[in-house]
């Protein structure tokens, strides 16, 4: 591995960390850095990998509270921890008070997380015509319920209480913001953080996330920290989301996709450290191989574990020197012999290329049109329709299948 350093502090100089430890419930992470759920690839064996190369917060895939309770092998299957988790921690979709509150007080009796995140800011159809994820802090109440519902949950009587979190988006669409009443009902609510991606559901993941509204989000809630979300794709974008927002950490999604060791760049800039990693091709490529074999033993059948290390082979190459045909046959996997006898013909020599490597990765188009039950933006209130559409959003089989 070949890394660079930018002007490193000079003998006997001390670096003045960029933000104190995030501070959550009986939690206490010295790296205020938090793993943003993706579907499909933040599983355990992704995590295990972030956190051998840097600490913060791992959260999991997104699981569905009705599936939770109900207990469908996936959804139990998602809520698996990687060995040395800790903080444990799980994110929670749902529409219903009631079921939410029936998720979390099952993490927290059955001893599952020690930390649950709500997610109130995916934009995807599926879950948004339901009145779910980012469309749900539109109805002010169902929004205060649901948080509610699950801090009552999360409180226990044999230790301290388990913290329960907030993620979200800015709001449906410019003319449709939410995030700052969002804000402050969680706080009042008893959500030990909120997190806020500067985009709308309608902005899907294109243009710029807007780290001027984690700024105000910043100065509307003032007793609980405020993480910021978007557009870190490096350790010198987080330290520029925390100089112009304020916020108390950072979340991290897109970015980290095919570069765990982001989360060590991350530690660093925390600390206040320039130094930052800078791989060649030979360390990306036994990362890539130690993902999948993380994936072969959590699946417990190679052949899957293959196929899901096949998404991530051209987030891992981006920017080395790869021929099309070699990529095209990575990309099509089927075990860990095939994988490293492709592997050694590569030009693991190459050194890391810069910024071809960097930037963006990932989703970058806008929502095609955000999906909503009819009638929900004609009120900020859950009634008529609206509330026949929760109803049965809760109740539809597909809102089992586990995240």
């Amino acid at each position: 591995m070949s890394t660079a350093l930018d002007a490193p502090p000079q003998a006997g100089e001390l670096a003045a960390p960029l933000l104190p430890p995030l501070r959550f419930g009986q939690h206490v992470v010295d790296v205020p850095v938090v793993l943003a759920p993706m579907a499909g690839v933040t599983n355990a064996p992704f995590r295990s990998l972030c956190r051998e190369h840097g600490a913060g917060v791992y959260v999991s895939e997104m699981v569905t509270s009705r599936a939770l309770v109900e207990r469908t092998p996936e959804s139990l299957r998602l809520v698996q921890h990687e060995p040395g988790a800790s903080p444990r921690s799980v994110q929670l979709y749902g529409v219903d008070p009631t079921t939410v509150g029936a998720a979390v007080r099952m993490l927290v009796t059955e001893d599952l997380a020690d930390h649950v995140d709500l997610n109130f800011g995916c934009p995807v159809p599926k879950v948004t015509r339901r009145g779910g994820g980012s469309a749900l802090p539109w109805k002010r109440d169902l929004f205060r319920d649901v948080v509610r519902a699950a801090v009552r949950a999360a409180q226990t009587s044999a230790g301290p209480d388990v913290p329960v979190t907030v993620k979200m988006r800015k709001g449906i669409d410019p003319d449709h913001l939410t995030y700052l009443d969002a804000g402050r009902a969680a706080e009042t609510e008893g959500a030990a953080w909120v997190a806020l991606h500067g985009r709308t559901a309608a902005d899907g993941y294109a243009g710029t996330a807007d780290w001027e509204a984690i700024a105000r989000l910043k100065e509307a809630v003032t007793t609980i920290p405020v993480l910021g979300n978007g557009d870190v794709w490096s350790a010198e974008d987080a330290v520029r989301m925390v100089e112009r927002s304020g916020c108390d950490g950072v979340v991290v999604g897109r970015g980290c996709l095919g570069r765990p060791w982001l989360f060590a760049d991350l530690a660093a800039a925390m600390r206040g450290e320039p130094q930052w990693v800078r791989p060649g091709l030979r360390f990306v490529a036994q990362t890539l191989r130690r993902h999948a074999e993380l994936l072969v033993e959590h699946f417990g059948d190679e052949l899957r574990g293959c196929r899901e290390i096949r998404k991530h082979v051209a987030w891992y190459l981006k920017g080395y020197v790869v021929g099309g045909q070699l990529r095209a046959q990575l990309g099509l996997v089927d075990s860990l012999a095939a994988l490293d006898a492709l592997i050694d013909t590569l030009d693991l020599d190459q050194p890391h290329p810069g910024e071809a490597a960097e930037g963006s990765r990932g989703r970058t188009s806008p929502a095609p049109r955000v999906v909503l039950p009819e009638g929900w933006l004609d009120s900020r209130e859950l009634d008529g329709a609206a509330l026949d559409v929760v109803r049965a959003g809760e109740l539809d089989p597909a809102a089992t299948a586990g995240g």
